[in-house]
C-alpha cells in the first residue's frame, strides 16, 4: 500500500515538474555532446600536431646548421613578424605578392562574410580606423542581414513548403504529416545537392590544391556559418578571374545560406519536431492565461466603447442645429 502511494506520488512529482526534467536532461545531454566532441577531436588531431610540431624543429634546426651566420634569435624575430603578417592576410611569398586583399572584390566578399557572421579571418582590418568601421558596419549590418534573410526565407517557404504541402493534402488526400516528412526530405535532398555536392565538384576543379572532401568541407563551414578560415578559395597562386571568382563565391554563400535556412525552417515546421521542442519549453499557467484573456477583451470592450462614443459624438456635430422648444412653450403657442 505504502509502496503503491509513494510510486503514484513520484510520477505525479515527475508528471508536473515534467518540463524542467526534460530541460534538465537537454543541458546533460548538450554538455556530454561537448565533451564528447573534445575527446575525438583531441585524440585525432593531437598525433598529427605532434608530428607537425617534430617536422618545424628538425626544419629550423637544419636551417640554423646551412646558415651558421644567422643566430637562432634573429631568426625568430623573422619569423614572428612574418606569422603577425600572415595573420593580417599578408604573405611575404613571391608567388602570393601579387593578391590584394582589399581590392573591391575581395572587400565585397570580407563584407558579406563579415554581416552573415562567417568570418573566415583569412583578411582583418589593419588600421584603427578599419576595426572602429567594422565594428559600426557589424552593429547595423548583422540585424539588418537577419531581417533581410527572415523577410525572404518568409517569402520563400510559403511557395516552397507550405502551398505544395497543401495542394498533396487537398488535392489527393494525403496525410498532412506523411506529406510534410517526404517534402522536408526531398528539400533537403535538392539543398545538398545544388549547394554542397555540386559546387564541391566544382570547387575541387578551381582550387589546385583541394580535393573532393577538403571543398565539401569548405562548403559545409562557410553554409553553416562556422568559418574556420582554413580553406578559402580564389587565393591561389594562379588563380584565373580572380575578382569575377569572388563575386561568384559571394553570390553563393548568400544564396546558400538563405537556401540553408530554408530547409531549417521546412523541417521546424514538422508537427514531430513541434511537439519535441515543446518538451523543453516552460509551460504557462492557466491562472496566467486567464489573465492574458481578461486583460485582452478589457481592452477590446474598453476600444469598441469608445469608438461608439466617438462616433456618437460625430454624428451629433454632423446634425443641422436647430433650436429646441420645452413642451411648456409649445402648448402655449398652441393654445395662442
Amino acid at each position: 500500500m505504502l509502496q503503491s502511494l509513494a510510486g503514484s506520488s513520484c510520477v505525479r512529482l515527475v508528471e508536473q515538474h515534467r518540463s524542467a526534467w526534460c530541460f534538465a536532461l537537454l543541458v546533460l545531454g548538450y554538455l556530454l555532446y561537448l565533451v564528447f566532441g573534445a575527446v575525438v577531436f583531441s585524440s585525432v588531431e593531437l598525433p598529427y600536431e605532434d608530428l607537425l610540431r617534430q617536422e618545424l624543429g628538425k626544419l629550423k634546426q637544419r636551417f640554423l646548421e646551412e646558415h651558421a651566420c644567422l643566430s637562432e634569435q634573429q631568426l625568430e624575430q623573422f619569423l614572428m613578424r612574418v606569422l603577425e603578417a600572415s595573420n593580417y592576410g599578408v604573405s611575404v611569398l613571391s608567388n602570393a605578392s601579387g593578391n590584394w586583399n582589399w581590392d573591391f572584390t575581395s572587400s565585397l566578399f570580407f563584407a558579406s562574410t563579415v554581416l552573415s557572421t562567417t568570418g573566415y579571418g583569412h583578411t582583418v582590418p589593419l588600421s584603427d580606423g578599419g576595426k572602429a568601421f567594422c565594428i559600426i558596419y557589424s552593429v547595423i549590418g548583422i540585424p539588418f542581414t537577419l531581417l533581410f534573410l527572415t523577410a525572404v526565407v518568409q517569402r520563400i517557404i510559403v511557395y516552397v513548403t507550405r502551398r505544395p504541402v497543401l495542394y498533396f493534402h487537398i488535392r489527393w488526400g494525403f496525410s498532412k504529416q506523411v506529406v510534410a516528412i517526404i517534402h522536408a526530405m526531398i528539400l533537403g535532398f535538392i539543398t545538398v545537392s545544388c549547394f554542397f555536392l555540386i559546387p564541391a565538384a566544382i570547387f575541387s576543379v578551381l582550387e589546385d590544391d583541394w580535393n573532393f572532401l577538403e571543398s565539401f568541407y569548405f562548403c559545409f563551414i562557410s553554409l553553416s556559418t562556422i568559418g574556420l578560415g582554413d580553406y578559402v578559395p580564389g587565393e591561389g597562386y594562379n588563380q584565373k578571374f580572380r575578382e569575377l571568382y569572388k563575386i561568384g563565391i559571394t553570390c553563393y554563400l548568400l544564396m546558400g545560406l538563405i537556401a540553408m535556412l530554408v530547409v531549417l525552417e521546412t523541417f521546424c515546421e514538422l508537427h514531430e519536431l513541434k511537439k519535441f521542442r515543446k518538451l523543453f519549453y516552460v509551460k504557462k499557467d492557466k491562472e496566467e492565461d486567464q489573465v492574458h484573456i481578461m486583460e485582452h477583451d478589457q481592452l477590446s470592450f474598453s476600444s469598441i466603447s469608445d469608438q461608439a462614443a466617438s462616433m456618437k459624438d460625430d454624428q451629433k456635430a454632423n446634425e443641422p442645429f436647430v433650436n429646441s422648444q420645452s413642451p411648456t412653450s409649445n402648448d402655449s403657442s398652441l393654445n395662442n
